[in-house]
């Protein structure tokens, strides 16, 4: 098994905003290579830590990261939308704080055989546990061309999200497609040259990013933790979410704004008109926290972090039915 090396981002600004305590019970539900998970024990010496993560890869590098605080740290090969049922499996009801540090890490970068490099020749795989799932590849061939272009443009925002599809069904029909290079060399095909000569990222970077969200359908794990995760938070616990791109930011943006939103109405005619009346969480960010200057010149992953962060309150986790559900605002389709 190869090398797990990850440098946290936002380390200082986690342990800051989560501010951990002894004896309390803190979730890292996207463990990596166990950075955030040891810097919450580090922070609170009495304090104990679930460890979840897909990868078995990312597992064994926290485990080891993680063995000097012994018992403190339990992990568990999982996902981290199936928290309710790996919380009650452990007979644990409510946790006083939840870390998440969305998306792709540096390792299954790194490592070509993972398959989520266009800079590296791999495998089509892309999946973040490789124990389970559909790859990279089998999910092109079992998308039309129609919905493989409506992957790439919504989840990728590509504006050649068409033209990409369409070059990639007949790479697969031909047998060309084999390889993360290929599937580079054939992305690249569709972009013109003019707008690849002006623009600052690979010309592949946003069909990878789409069909690797898809393939581990991280849109609707994050949507399903955030739906759940109020209940929980024990009074005071905190939910801190780290992302990287645009579509999961709006996601936990729209949510945390959502559960501070309350009635404008007075208490008891809000109770009659089924309006929330407390907030279930406050924000402790009132905008996304970013990398400093000197974070970003050592790891320049940094730049795109955004990090958010509410507290759950003693409120009763009443649905707003004025603003409803946070959706994220996905692009129309093309």
């Amino acid at each position: 098994m190869p090398a797990f090396d990850h440098t946290s981002v936002l380390a200082g600004e986690i342990i800051e905003h989560l501010s951990p305590r002894d004896h309390g019970v803190y979730v890292d539900g996207t463990l990596g290579g166990g950075g955030h998970a040891a810097r919450v024990l580090e922070a609170a010496p009495e304090a104990t830590l679930i460890g979840i993560d897909r990868d078995p890869a990312a597992l064994a590098a926290a485990g080891a990261r993680l063995a000097p605080f012994a018992d403190r740290a339990r992990l568990v090969h999982g996902q981290y939308a199936d928290l309710p049922a790996i919380l009650a499996d452990l007979n644990i009801g409510q946790v006083n704080g939840i870390v998440l540090d969305l998306g792709v890490s540096s390792p299954q970068l790194d490592h070509a055989d993972r398959g989520f490099s266009f800079a590296r020749q791999g495998p089509l795989d892309m999946r973040m546990d490789p124990t389970r799932g559909s790859t990279a590849l089998e999910l092109m061939r079992d998308l039309d061309q129609e919905e493989l272009a409506d992957v790439i443009f919504e989840l990728g925002e590509e504006r050649y999200s068409r033209k990409i599809a369409r070059l990639i069904k007949d790479a697969l029909g031909e047998e060309r497609l084999h390889t993360t290079t290929d599937l580079a060399a054939v992305v690249a095909q569709a972009i013109p040259i003019a707008e690849q000569r002006k623009s600052k990222i690979h010309p592949a970077t946003r069909t990878f990013q789409a069909l690797r969200i898809a393939v581990n359908a991280e849109l609707e794990q994050l949507e399903r933790l955030l739906a759940v995760f109020p209940d929980l938070l024990v009074p005071g616990g905190r939910c801190a979410i780290i992302s990287f791109h645009s579509l999961e930011d709006r996601l936990v943006k729209n949510r945390f704004r959502d559960l501070a939103w309350t009635s404008s109405l007075p208490p008891q005619l809000a109770a009659k008109e089924g309006e929330r009346s407390a907030p279930v969480c406050e924000l402790v960010t009132r905008k996304a926290v970013v990398a400093t200057d000197d974070e970003i010149a050592v790891n320049p992953r940094a730049r795109s972090a955004r990090l958010r962060v509410c507290e759950r309150t003693a409120a009763p986790n009443v649905p707003s039915t004025v603003h409803g559900p946070a959706q994220v605002a996905r692009p129309s389709k093309r």
